[in-house]
Parts: C-alpha cells; structure tokens; sequence
C-alpha cells in the first residue's frame, strides 16, 4: 500500500487564498448565527418559524456552506437587533 508524502499543510496551500477567505467567512457566518439563536434560546424550528422559513434552511445555514445575501443577512441583523457581520469602512477626508 502507497503513503502519501503530501503534509496536510501543503494540501491546505493548494486551495487559492481567495476560497479559503470565502470558507472562513462562510463559517464565521454560520458560528455567529448559531451564537445569536443560542443567546435567544432558539433552536432551529423556533428560528425558523419566527423567519417564516423551513427547518432545513437554517440546517443549510448553520452547515457554513449556505451563500448568503445582503439581503438575508441584512433581515438576520435587524431580527436579532445585533449585527451578523460588520464592515469596516473607510473614511473619506
């Protein structure tokens, strides 16, 4: 039988950096979502009743796969009254 002689950091390395902010992005979203409905005593068919969405939604939500809106994120923001993400702007002279 064959070993691979790759190391799991190299592996890492070949993704393009530009996926692997989308990924860490991606789960950072769905980490924060999970925080939020936990602090509000929510599990996911309470969230998603109160959302008028599907129980397996928020299960593709919370997976750190789902792509999100700005508009999504924008309704996740103001239900909760906390942010899902900021944006740090920059500001003009």
């Amino acid at each position: 039988m064959r070993t691979a002689n790759i190391s799991l950091k190299e592996l890492f390395n070949e993704i393009p950096r530009e996926k692997r902010e989308e990924a860490r992005l991606s789960f950072a979203i769905s980490n924060r979502l999970d925080t939020l409905m936990r602090k509000n005593g929510l599990n996911k068919k309470k969230f998603a009743e109160a959302i008028g969405k599907r129980p397996n939604e928020i299960t593709r939500w919370l997976s750190g796969e789902h792509n999100f809106t700005i508009s999504t994120l924008a309704m996740l923001s103001s239900f909760f009254g906390e942010p899902i993400i900021s944006v740090n702007e920059a500001v003009s002279n």
